[in-house]
């Protein structure tokens, strides 16, 4: 699985090979330059032959190749920097960007079924994790093994009993860190998971802060945040805990190494098969060549909270993606408004059916309303409609055609719809009422606003239609931000609407003049209107009445109250005097 995930991450190196060609480049030239520190520095000190006899031209010229050398690696290790930073950024970056598209892929099942702070959460935080630890792999992963290479032919040049000491010890370090790593492995996908849980607590909590504090829920709330807290506390400490020991003993087993390299290089040298200086220069090897070993066990921590972040990432990118349009999908460029609903089924889950045998015959430029109980199907009628979800069984036709025979985009732009959740992104007021018509002109911006009788209070902000509206349209009151949703869709002009409570946070004179524009804006247009407030819906030419998922009534205001039946329980529910 890690083996998989590691391939997919560098996978999305791969469109910047040249920076990462000019990163190994540097990453050679670097180590080439490093190797060559310690062989000046034993020959420096071979110019010293005894007290008094000291060649000190010598030992000058080798000290300023030395100089040299030291300012040459570090300026191609800037290079490197630099290289594997654009490179760790900019694949992040396309990770991220393909998540995101993603997202807007994905059937609305996906988006309903997973906490939205968590989605969050994989988006920014676990996207930052990947990058900082693409960044830390290919910083050491690059020089590292050049420097492993390289050593190894410097000192199998020099000494090959020596290397040989150096090779045969090796395996015990790599095997070390392995086999911590693999331990480790379950306990950073703990932390990842518990990081997404407590960014979806957070979010929810944030986005309902005035419900906590008039419920007085603060203490609970505190209590069920330091659980997870405590869950990821935990988590983050067992993992950097084992993953800490990597690092102390992989260093141990380096020690035995530098000493091994101590041991034979004295040894050898007291024999005369090797100078002091060569001494020197081996013992300078020993510590470069382990020194890759000793950084990468380091930053494993990192390294495996990226991957873990990845894997997340990609949880994202293997969704399953909204079924596609055919390819022989229809764009009507007309639409009449006639939709009929034949024998439809539906369920979110497969073992709690909802909707079943759902018949319906919509004429072109009726006004159909939808009334009934909490949880009957209102809402799910209207995702249905627009095709946010599929049915189970039956069809639904638009002017005689099924509507999985039709592009989506095409579809959904035959209606207009108002819903009780407003939604307005952080842009001008201007920019949010043209939402769905982007080239429309100020004049018709504030035709529609007027319209919807949003224009008094537009003018009355700070900047009117250039107001910034704030993340979640925090600096408007819930009626405004309502108001700007159905000024958008006056702006727009659908050949059909849906109106799922689009009045519910107005106040009732000016819920009257809404009502009033709708009036206008309905005319020969075929509507669909879901109601709590039984009032609002009496000159609706059909009213369903549904129930547990079927529609239970079916005819005009009048006749059902005439009829006696569960419609008029409700309405005379409402009405009723104690």
């Amino acid at each position: 699985m890690k083996t998989d995930t590691i391939k997919r991450v560098l996978g999305y190196t791969a469109p910047y090979r040249l920076n990462l060609i000019a990163g190994f480049v540097c990453a050679l030239l670097y180590v080439l330059f490093t190797l060559l520190g310690p062989v000046l520095i034993g020959r420096a000190i071979d110019q010293v032959f005894g007290p008094g006899n000291v060649n000190y031209q010598g030992v000058v010229f080798y000290l300023a190749l030395l100089a040299v050398t030291v300012l040459l690696a570090a300026a191609f290790q800037w290079v490197l920097n630099v290289c594997t930073r654009n490179v760790s950024a900019w694949a992040a970056n396309d990770l991220r960007r393909d998540a995101f598209a993603v997202l807007n892929r994905v059937p609305l099942k996906y988006i309903d079924g997973h906490s939205h702070g968590d989605i969050i959460s994989r988006m920014v935080n676990d996207a930052e994790l990947v990058a900082e630890g693409l960044l830390q792999g290919l910083t050491q992963l690059l020089p590292g093994v050049a420097t492993i290479l390289g050593t190894l032919c410097v000192m199998a040049v020099l000494n090959p009993f020596i290397a040989l000491v150096v090779v045969l010890v090796t395996p015990v370090s790599i095997w070390f860190a392995g086999f911590v790593a693999r331990r480790t492995d379950g306990f950073f996908r703990a932390q990842s998971a518990a990081q997404g849980k407590l960014s979806g607590y957070i979010n929810e909590m944030v986005a309902g802060q005035s419900i906590v504090r008039s419920f007085g829920y603060e203490q609970r709330c505190f209590e069920e945040f330091d659980k997870i807290s405590d869950e990821l506390y935990e988590t983050g400490l067992k993992s950097v805990f084992y993953s800490s020991i990597t690092n102390p003993g992989t260093r141990f087993v380096n020690a035995i190494v530098y000493a091994a390299v101590a041991v034979f290089g004295a040894l050898s040298a007291i024999s005369g098969s090797i100078s002091v200086g060569q001494l020197s220069c081996f013992l300078t090897y020993a510590n470069q060549y382990t020194k890759p070993f000793n950084e990468v066990t380091g930053v494993l921590t990192q390294m495996q909270t990226a991957l873990a972040s990845a894997e997340r990432l990609f949880a994202v990118l293997d969704a399953e993606p909204e079924t596609p349009d055919a390819p022989d999908a229809l764009e009507p460029k007309k639409c009449e408004g006639a939709v009929r609903v034949e024998n439809v089924a539906f369920s979110y889950t497969p073992k709690v059916p909802l909707i079943e045998n759902f018949h319906l015959d919509v004429k072109p430029g009726q006004r159909i309303a939808i009334v009934g109980p909490t949880g009957c199907g209102k809402t799910t009628l209207i995702n249905l409609l627009m095709r946010f979800y599929d049915v189970r069984e039956g069809a639904i036709y638009v002017d005689g055609n099924e509507i999985r025979t039709l592009k989506r985009n095409a579809l959904r732009g035959m209606y207009g719809m108002v819903l009780q959740e407003t939604w307005l992104k952080n842009a001008t007021v201007r920019e949010n009422i043209a939402y769905g018509k982007p080239d429309a002109t100020l004049e018709e911006i504030t035709a529609a606003a007027k319209a919807a009788y949003a224009h008094g209070f537009i003018k009355r902000l700070p900047q009117g239609y250039d107001t910034m509206i704030e993340p979640g349209g925090g600096n408007l009151s819930a009626g405004q931000k309502q108001l700007l949703c159905i000024a958008r869709i006056m702006l727009c002009q659908p050949e059909m609407l849906i109106l799922d409570e689009a009045t519910s946070s107005i106040d009732t004179r000016t819920e009257m003049l809404i009502q009033q524009a709708f009036e206008k804006l309905i005319q020969g247009r075929t509507s669909f209107v879901v109601a709590h407030r039984l009032s609002t819906i009496q000159s609706a030419d059909v009213i369903l009445v549904m129930n547990a998922g079927r529609i239970v009534e079916q005819g005009t205001h009048a006749s059902l109250l005439e009829k006696g039946g569960f419609y008029a329980n409700l309405y005379n529910s409402q009405f009723a005097v104690e």
